[in-house]
């Protein structure tokens, strides 16, 4: 079994995410992450490539452009025991991304605020974190995905008996990736579909 090399964290809420990387640096990964998170590991005197350094792209249009990147996505997504997806990576320069931590924009707590606006609404809808994270849960054979911090210690303990996780825990990770996203976006539709498109300001 191949050792997770490589994490790519990118957080929201950051509860527990110093000790977490303070683990995994220790256990030899190399850490990829993105603003304030880089910064919250930073600080913890975690050293962290950002991901714009990774790919060769700046995060660009505010934000809204950070991981959609070949190098992020074809790290995540290749199978490592199909030849030819080997085979392309070598070819493009793509290295594996064996461990993903994301969770999402708060769009809940953001329309929870009744001065929220549509513009509010809408630039707190996550694109990049839910792609990264259908990514890793759809090739949960090779990639572990993490969007709940309450499952970090039982990834430690694997990884430290035997360099990476079973399949059954990723597989097990994978389906609360895939709860996740559904809710998001169940959320956000049954958001959306209350607003007044009359009325609102954002269309005047």
């Amino acid at each position: 079994m191949a050792k997770i090399e490589r994490a790519l964290i990118s957080l929201t809420d950051k509860s527990g995410i110093e000790d977490f990387a303070k683990e995994l640096a220790a256990l030899g990964v190399d850490i990829l992450s993105t603003g304030g998170t880089a910064a919250k590991m930073r600080e913890s005197g975690i050293e962290v490539m950002d991901v714009s350094e990774f790919t060769g792209f700046p995060e660009m249009l505010d934000g809204r452009v950070k991981t959609l990147h070949p190098k992020v996505h074809g790290g995540i997504l290749n199978q490592r025991a199909n030849e030819d997806h080997q085979k392309q990576c070598a070819e493009h320069g793509l290295k594996n991304i064996d461990l993903i931590a994301v969770n999402l924009y708060a769009f809940e707590k953001t329309v929870a605020d009744p001065n929220c606006t549509l513009g509010d609404a809408i630039e707190n809808i996550d694109i990049g974190g839910p792609t990264m994270l259908r990514a890793a849960a759809k090739n949960f054979h090779d990639v572990t995905v993490i969007v709940d911090p309450a499952d970090y210690p039982q990834v430690l303990k694997e990884m430290k008996e035997t360099g990476n996780t079973t399949l059954k825990t990723r597989f097990r990770l994978a389906a609360k990736v895939f709860a996740l996203t559904s809710t998001y976006d169940t959320t956000i539709s049954a958001w959306l579909e209350k607003v007044d498109v009359d009325s609102n300001d954002y269309f005047k």
